[in-house]
């Protein structure tokens, strides 16, 4: 079987590869077992809703990296994987969910037969799909291996974009708009919130002209009213309100690559709270976007923010931003770089980060984002275009 449809060049897989590597040599990794699934297709193209079992990719020093995961996932390593077929291996599925075995013992085996069971092993400890009992396993199969902790190794090589990737993120881009779009036409009083979801994915997946949409790694977020003082509620049956704010927060997505875009739709007649703190923000938004410069730092665009915010007496405690690009459920982050007053990240042209300074207050919740993109000269681009404000239907 071979490769169809790779969604990216040749040398632009080689240049991911060549970033990791230099990355593993500074730590002093051997060999580097790669579990999170944005990790994995970044460095390989395998994309597929197989990560609720253990897989991953091993990356060498020299020579092509390995896709392993469950035998019966391996076919679609082999029609995804930019590798050639020798490089994907599968285990059998008696290691599936079992109490007396464990998938490592198959990857434990196979390191042996490589000779690539002894040294520094590089393994993603902080990471939703790599879990105690797997490195447990790991341990106690390679003992003559020792363990080095690479999480987010492989997340900090991918902050820079291509401008391969920048073209699929432009392309999600246009899909989030049409659904911020739809949302804003068809949310009345009354309508119930699971029918303006279901339209929202509608949008979604549909895409724009020949641009398909793929599934997002969150949810989408819109919570109403008091609910909107918590960030992560998404939907139920009950029908939108006169006199509630609601945030959307959504994201566009173009073969795993995210462009969030978060709007606040306010049904009736806004209060002067929520006003004052709409202007807090917007201000705030144009001067981090100016902040967001290459050379400057991170920090900077949050300090930028809270300025105006302070001003307005609201404090928020929160990040305001952080790394976006590819990336699989259970969120759009691609954990690296955060937008706040504690991180000292420079930032560096083709960064693109989801500035997204929400407010989330005792009986009412705010979102007013924008995803972005450091360029060489001036401020941020913003990849969506949409008026940056609190919408109202009267």
């Amino acid at each position: 079987m071979t490769p169809k449809d790779l969604p990216f060049s040749r040398p632009e897989f080689q240049r991911r590869l060549t970033k990791t590597r230099i990355a593993m040599e500074k730590a002093g990794i051997d060999t580097l077992f790669v579990t999170d699934p944005s990790n994995q297709n970044w460095l390989t193209a395998y994309d597929g809703w197989s990560f609720y079992v253990h897989q991953g990719v091993l990356v060498f020093p020299d020579e092509d990296p390995i896709w392993w995961g469950r035998r019966m996932d391996a076919n679609g390593g082999l029609r995804t994987v930019w590798m050639s077929d020798d490089r994907v291996l599968g285990y059998d599925d008696s290691y599936v969910q079992s109490t007396t075995s464990h998938p490592m013992q198959d990857l434990a085996a196979r390191l042996r037969a490589m000779g690539r069971h002894t040294g520094r092993i590089g393994v993603e400890m902080d990471n939703y799909y790599f879990s105690a009992k797997a490195f447990e396993v790991m341990q106690a199969e390679l003992g003559d291996a020792r363990f080095v902790d690479a999480t987010y190794l492989v997340n900090w090589q991918r902050s820079v974009k291509s401008d391969e990737e920048l073209a699929f993120m432009r392309k999600a881009a246009r899909i989030s708009e049409k659904i911020v779009d739809g949302y804003l036409d068809r949310v009345e009083p009354g309508v119930r919130k699971n029918e303006i979801a279901a339209s929202i994915f509608h949008d979604a997946i549909s895409g724009v002209d020949d641009i398909w949409g793929d599934y997002p790694g969150l949810m989408p977020l819109l919570p109403s009213g008091k609910d909107a003082s918590a960030p992560h509620l998404t939907w139920d049956g009950r029908e939108f309100q006169h006199g509630e704010a609601t945030f959307f927060e959504i994201s566009g997505v173009y073969r795993r690559y995210h462009t969030p875009f978060c709007r606040t739709l306010f049904l009736g007649t806004p209060g002067d709270e929520i006003r004052r703190a709409e202007a807090a923000l917007v201000e705030g938004l144009e001067a981090g976007l100016d902040a967001a410069r290459a050379g400057n730092r991170t920090c900077d665009i949050a300090n930028a923010l809270a300025a105006p915010l302070t001003r307005a007496g609201i404090e928020r405690g929160a990040r305001c931003g952080y790394g976006i690009g590819l990336s699989y459920p259970p969120d759009w982050g691609e954990h690296h770089a955060s937008l706040r007053a504690e991180d000292q990240t420079v930032l560096e042209p083709g960064m693109t980060f989801h500035f997204m300074p929400g407010l989330w207050m005792d009986d009412w919740g705010l979102e007013i984002t924008e995803s972005i993109l450091i360029t060489e000269n001036g401020p941020a681009q913003t990849f969506c275009n949409r008026p940056r404000k609190m919408f109202v239907k009267d």
